[in-house]
């Protein structure tokens, strides 16, 4: 019986602790370019972020294949998200502009005023952020596709886009037993 209160009062401590985390988060005041992604991330509408750096040569190679360009042009009811982070705040435009990404009406630039270096942000908008360039697709607050690691292939981009557009179900189907 001992163990028993013990286990229950263990999983009742756990729980509050986890509901605090994140009650904590959703309180903590954030950064400029967090708490605009976090309100336009609520857009029933899609939404790419895209957090990457001027100086990543990751993010350069994405650039210079000119996918960005043409997916951001080929797309014009998405709105993308390009928020710059470990680049001591600087928002990289002068980069984006040089790609003819900048000047498009459905992309917004942001800068996380965070360090290049040192101790750099480990979480952004709730998701962990370990490697750029990295990529979500949101539709209505809901998070369709993460893209965390490496170079984006565009041809694969442009399909998650198209998946998280669509309206599909498997409503009626028959169950496989």
């Amino acid at each position: 019986m001992a163990f028993l209160r013990l286990s229950i009062l263990t999983t009742i401590m756990v729980t509050a602790s986890i509901r605090a985390e994140v009650d904590d988060y959703q309180l903590v005041t954030h950064p400029p370019a967090e708490q605009k992604i976090l309100t336009a991330i609520q857009s029933p509408n899609l939404s790419v972020v895209h957090l990457w750096a001027p100086w990543c040569s990751n993010c350069q190679a994405e650039l210079k294949s000119g996918g960005w360009s043409r997916t951001v042009k080929d797309n014009p009811r998405v709105k993308f998200y390009f928020v710059s982070v470990w680049n001591n705040g600087d928002d990289g435009r002068a980069m984006l502009q040089k790609f003819s990404i900048a000047d498009q009406p459905n992309v917004i630039i942001l800068a996380d005023p965070g360090p290049r270096t040192g101790n750099k942000i480990k979480r952004f908008a709730g998701l962990p952020l370990s490697w750029i360039p990295t990529t979500w697709i949101f539709k209505g607050a809901d998070l369709r596709f993460a893209l965390n690691y490496g170079e984006m292939r565009f041809p694969v981009l442009q399909q998650f886009l198209e998946d998280s557009a669509s309206e599909w179900s498997h409503k009626g189907e028959s169950s496989v037993e």
